[in-house]
C-alpha cells in the first residue's frame, strides 16, 4: 500500500484499485457496508493504513481515510470520517479502536 496517494478522492480511487473496494460507515458500535449489508465490530477488522487530509481553510473539509480489512471473511473497503467536531457518533470501543491508528 502505498502512503501518498494525493487528495483524498485520488486516495480512495488508489486504495479501491489495490482491492478496498466496500465503502464503510460507522453506525454505533459498529462497521457496515450499506451495499453488502456486512457489519464488523470491532474485533472483527483490522486498520491497515490511515490517511489525514486538512481543509486549506475550512475545518470541515477535515477528514481521515481508513483501510480496513475484515478478519471475518477477507474483505476490504474504506471508512472516510470527519475529526474534531464532525466526526461520526461511534461507540467507545470503535472510537477506541479506530484512534490506535490515528
Amino acid at each position: 500500500m502505498k502512503t501518498d496517494y494525493g487528495t483524498l478522492s485520488q486516495t480512495i480511487n488508489g486504495l479501491k484499485a489495490e482491492g478496498y473496494t466496500r465503502d464503510f460507515n460507522i453506525q454505533q458500535d459498529s462497521l457496515v457496508c450499506q451495499e453488502t449489508k456486512a457489519e464488523l465490530s470491532p474485533d472483527e477488522f483490522e486498520i491497515d493504513g490511515v490517511f489525514r487530509f486538512e481543509g486549506e481553510s475550512n475545518p470541515d473539509d477535515e477528514a481521515v481515510l481508513y483501510a480496513i480489512s475484515s478478519t471475518k471473511d477477507g474483505s476490504k473497503g474504506v471508512l472516510v470520517n470527519g475529526y474534531g467536531i464532525s466526526a461520526d457518533d461511534a461507540s467507545a470501543e470503535l472510537v477506541k479502536k479506530l484512534n490506535t491508528h490515528s
